[in-house]
C-alpha cells in the first residue's frame, strides 16, 4: 500500500516470520548457535524461550533455511494435544499415516524409523514450537523419545521453543528427568534501545530502503518506549506509523506520526503493562489481572469442537501462520486475521484487515465488544466466547482467604 511513497520493494514490518528479515542481535545469534549445536551433537537437546513476539519463530525459520541435506526434520506447531495425538503429529511430519495405530504401535514405528535413519547416515531433528502449551504427559513422552539410542549414541535431536511458561514447567520437580536431558537452555529477551533502532533500520534496508532516513532519529526512543524492544510490537507500531504517514502523503516518520500510531493502537507505555502471573491487588485496591485467563475461546468446525484457548490480559492475535498466538490453519483465514484485546473491563474483537472478514449473526463486523456466549465466524471456523472474568476474581478471592495472616 505505502511502498511507492517510501520507495520500498516490500512491506518491511510484516508480522509473518520471514528469514531474510532476521535481525542478528547478539542474543538471537547466540540462540541460533545453540540450535545449530543440535545438528553436530548426537545428544543435542535445546530449549529456547522468549516472550510473545520476541522473534522465536523467525529464528526457527532462518535456522530451517540452512539445514544440511542429511537432516530429516519434523516441525510441530500444534501443541494442545494428547500424548497419542502428539506421536501421530510427529509421525505425519515424517511421512507416515498413523491414525489407526495404538500408542504401542506409534512408539514402535517411531523407534524403527529413527534406527533406520541412523543406519542410513541421516540425522533426525524434532522441533516443537509453542512448546509452553504441551501438557506434562506430552513432555514426559518427549523425554522417553529423547532416550532412544543406537549401540553408540542417541538418535533423536530435539529443539523446544516456547514462551517463558515453558521454563516454569521444566523447573517442576515432576519433570526433573526431562530437564536433566536438556543440554542447553536460552531465553530471548527484548532488544535494547540501540538494537531497536538497528532492527528498524535493518528491516527497512532489506525492504529496499537503501539507507534513506524514513524514520527520523527522534522517533527511535519513542518506539522503544512503547514497544519495550519486543520485535513484534516494534513491527506493529512501525507499520501503523507508515500507514499514518501514507494517509497524509508524508515520506518521513517523525515523533508526531509515531504518537498518532500509538493513539490508533490504543497503547500505553510498555513499562506500564502488567506482566503478573495472576490477579493481584495493589495498595489502592486496584486489581491487576496479569496472565490469568479472563476468557476462553471454543473453536468449532463442522459442528465439532477442535480446540479451546484461554484468553489472558492483553492482545491475542489469530491467524493462519505459526507466529500467531492462536493458529488456525485454513486457506480461508488470513495470515493475521483478527485480534482480541482483553482486560477486566471488556474483551474487544477486531478484524485485522483480513480478506474474508469476521461474521457475527450473518453480518460482517470490524469491531465488537464480546459478551459471554457470543459466537463469530472466521472462514469455516466458528468461535464461541466464554467470559471468565468473574471466575478469575472469585478464584483470586478464594486464594486470598486461604493464605495465612502475617505475624509481627
Amino acid at each position: 500500500m505505502y511502498g511507492e511513497l517510501f520507495q520500498l520493494t516490500e512491506p518491511p514490518f510484516r508480522l509473518s516470520p520471514d528469514p531474510q528479515f532476521l535481525f542478528a542481535s547478539k542474543q538471537h545469534s547466540r540462540a541460533k548457535a545453540y540450535m545449530e549445536s543440535t545438528i553436530w551433537l548426537a545428544d543435542g537437546f535445546v530449549v529456547i524461550t522468549g516472550e510473545i513476539g520476541s522473534g522465536k519463530t523467525t529464528l526457527i525459520e532462518s535456522f530451517l533455511d540452512e539445514l544440511p541435506e542429511d537432516v530429516v526434520l519434523a516441525h510441530v506447531t500444534q501443541t494442545q494435544v494428547t500424548p497419542v495425538q502428539f506421536l501421530q503429529t510427529v509421525l505425519v511430519e515424517f511421512g507416515f499415516r498413523p491414525f489407526q495405530m495404538r500408542k504401542v504401535e506409534l512408539i514402535a514405528t517411531f523407534t524403527d524409523f529413527l534406527v533406520e535413519q541412523y543406519a542410513a547416515g541421516k540425522r533426525v531433528l524434532l522441533i516443537v514450537d509453542e512448546a509452553q502449551n504441551l501438557s506434562r504427559k506430552v513432555l514426559e513422552e518427549i523425554r522417553l523419545l529423547s532416550g532412544i539410542e543406537s549401540k553408540k549414541e542417541k538418535v533423536l535431536r530435539i529443539i523446544l521453543a516456547g514462551q517463558p511458561e515453558l521454563n516454569a514447567q521444566l523447573n517442576s520437580p515432576r519433570l526433573e528427568q526431562l530437564t536433566q536431558r536438556v543440554r542447553l537452555r536460552f531465553h530471548l529477551g527484548p532488544l535494547s534501545k540501540r538494537e531497536t533502532q538497528e532492527y528498524i533500520e535493518h528491516r527497512l534496508a532489506v525492504a529496499g530502503g537503501e539507507g534513506r532516513s524514513i524514520f527520523l532519529e527522534e522517533t527511535f526512543s519513542l518506539i522503544f518506549r512503547y514497544s519495550g524492544g519486543v520485535p513484534r510490537l516494534i513491527n506493529t507500531l512501525c507499520d501503523t506509523a507508515l500507514l499514518c504517514a501514507f494517509a497524509v502523503e508524508t515520506p518521513q516518520i517523525d515523533k508526531s506520526l509515531v504518537l498518532q500510531a500509538v493513539e490508533e493502537l490504543q497503547w500505553e507505555e510498555f513499562s506500564k503493562r502488567s506482566r503478573g502471573r495472576g490477579p493481584t491487588v495493589d495498595a489502592t485496591g486496584t486489581v491487576e489481572t496479569g496472565n490469568f485467563a479472563l476468557g476462553k475461546l471454543e473453536v468449532v468446525v463442522r459442528n465439532q469442537r477442535v480446540l479451546e484457548y484461554d484468553l489472558h490480559s492483553g492482545r491475542t492475535v489469530m491467524g493462519r501462520t505459526a507466529d500467531n498466538d492462536l493458529q488456525i490453519r485454513s486457506k480461508f483465514i488470513s495470515r493475521h486475521h483478527a485480534q482480541i484485546v482483553s482486560d477486566l473491563q471488556e474483551c474487544l474483537l477486531e478484524d485485522l484487515n483480513s480478506t474474508n472478514g469476521i461474521f457475527m449473526g450473518g453480518k460482517r463486523i470490524k469491531r465488537h465488544r464480546l459478551h459471554d456466549g457470543d459466537e463469530f465466524q472466521i472462514g469455516e471456523h466458528r468461535l464461541i466466547y466464554h467470559d471468565r472474568r468473574n471466575l478469575a476474581l472469585d478464584d483470586h478471592a478464594d486464594n486470598e482467604a486461604l493464605e495465612p495472616e502475617e505475624v509481627d
